[in-house]
C-alpha cells in the first residue's frame, strides 16, 4: 500500500476519534474571512480549549460514517473548519456564534453535541446560555437564598425582642 493512501486512512482515524471523543463538534464555513480574521478566531478558541482544525471533505465524510454521524455528510461542501471540544459543550457554540454576529463570513453549518447531530438553531440556543461558571454562580445565588432569608429573619426578630425589652 502506498504512503499516500497510509496517510489518508491515519487522518481519517484521527477524525474518527476525535468525532468520538469530543463532547461537542461545530462545523463551520470560513469562505471568506481573512487570515487576521481567522487567526483571531483560532486565538480565541484555543483560550476556551477548542481544537480548530481544517481537514478535506472527503477525509472528513469518511469519518463521519465511522463515527455513526453521516447526517454531517451533506454539509461537507466548500471550505469547512471544525471546531472540536473535549471539556466544554457551550464554549465552541458560544464562541463561534459571537464570531459570527460580528463577522458575517463565517457561517456555522451543523454541530454534533455529545454524539447527537444538532442543527443551527439547536447550536444558536446553546451558545446563549450562561457559561459554566455564570450556571455555578446562579446555582450558588439560589442554594444562598434561603440561609440569607433566614439569617434576616433571625436579626428581625432579635431587634423586634430587643425593643420589646427596652
Amino acid at each position: 500500500m502506498s504512503t499516500a493512501i497510509e496517510k489518508k486512512k491515519q487522518i481519517v482515524d484521527e477524525i474518527t476519534e476525535k468525532f468520538k471523543n469530543s463532547v461537542s463538534t461545530i462545523v463551520v464555513d470560513y469562505r471568506g474571512l481573512n487570515v487576521a480574521e481567522i487567526t483571531e478566531l483560532r486565538k480565541q478558541l484555543r483560550e476556551a480549549g477548542v481544537e480548530f482544525k481544517v481537514y478535506k471533505n472527503t477525509l472528513t465524510r469518511r469519518a463521519a460514517e465511522e463515527a455513526e454521524l453521516t447526517e454531517i455528510n451533506d454539509v461537507l461542501t466548500g471550505p469547512n473548519a471544525i471546531a472540536f471540544s473535549n471539556d466544554d459543550v457551550v464554549a465552541p457554540a458560544k464562541i463561534l456564534n459571537n464570531f459570527a454576529k460580528e463577522n458575517e463570513a463565517l457561517e456555522i453549518k451543523v454541530g454534533v453535541i455529545e454524539g447527537k447531530v444538532v442543527s443551527l438553531e439547536e447550536i444558536k440556543a446553546l451558545a446563549e446560555l450562561p457559561s459554566r461558571e455564570g450556571l455555578l454562580s446562579m446555582l450558588l445565588s439560589v442554594l444562598q437564598a434561603p440561609i440569607r432569608n433566614f439569617a434576616l429573619a433571625a436579626k428581625a426578630v432579635a431587634e423586634q425582642k430587643e425593643e420589646q425589652g427596652a
